[in-house]
């Protein structure tokens, strides 16, 4: 699959004892369980961040496996961006401070249906150098429907652009908060106690509308009315 022909895969809890590879890996791409939970006597002792949930373990166990400079690509559930726990900030922090988090792709919620109806994010991220801006991007679209059907679109939606955009993001260096894609410095960031949802920090232009005065209205809606009545009676003879 993908020109991967002798691949090793093992089955192992990865949160547990028993497994114990440290700065290993160069490339990790992972979709781990949402939303789950694990019994405390069974998580590692190698965790810094105590908690149960696993979404945070995963992150943790992701960053502890890659070498200096791996890199990484994981599917997120949004509760880990802006979750207000001890724990969730504790890894937000570690991402940006003792790795460079290079982007936050926020997708819609309805990607995962019909299985799953959560909202999600993508965060990829290089081990090792602190983080001094985050590249931000506002998916909306896979190239299929969000609802139950999923019914095919165009089977891309925004991705080819994510790929481009990411490539060259700091030849573009996008700044406008009302685009798809902007960067955030860290700074802003850690003032915002670590959050890292793309609505804390996308400027929503709004279109402003001009209404007729309530008289107006009123007196149109009166004509309407009396439209209505004589139809109704015309109809009735």
């Amino acid at each position: 699959m993908h020109g991967i022909n002798r691949p090793n895969i093992k089955q192992i809890n990865t949160l547990s004892n028993r497994y114990d590879e440290q700065n290993y890996y160069d490339v990790v791409l992972a979709n781990p369980p949402f939303k789950g939970s694990i019994d405390p006597s069974e998580i590692s002792g190698k965790f810094t961040i105590k908690t149960k949930k696993t979404e945070i373990l995963f992150l943790e166990l992701m960053y502890s496996i890659l070498t200096s400079g791996g890199r990484c690509g994981v599917i997120v559930p949004d509760g880990v961006l802006f979750g207000s726990s001890k724990a969730h900030k504790s890894i937000r922090k570690k991402l940006l401070e003792e790795a460079r988090l290079d982007a936050v792709v926020s997708m819609p919620s309805g990607v995962f249906k019909p299985y799953a109806g959560v909202s999600t994010a993508v965060l990829v991220f290089t081990k090792g150098e602190p983080t001094k801006k985050v590249w931000f991007y506002d998916m909306t679209s896979d190239g299929y429907s969000l609802d139950d059907k999923r019914t095919f679109i165009d089977g891309k939606g925004d991705i080819p652009d994510i790929i481009e955009r990411f490539k060259k993001r700091y030849e573009e260096n996008p700044t406008d908060r009302k685009g798809k894609c902007f960067f955030i410095p860290v700074e802003e960031i850690i003032e915002n106690d670590y959050d890292l949802s793309i609505s804390k920090y996308k400027e929503i232009e709004y279109e402003e509308i001009e209404y007729e005065p309530p008289e107006v209205i009123k007196r149109k809606i009166l004509e309407l009315e009396k439209e209505i009545i004589d139809t109704l009676e015309k109809m009735e003879h």
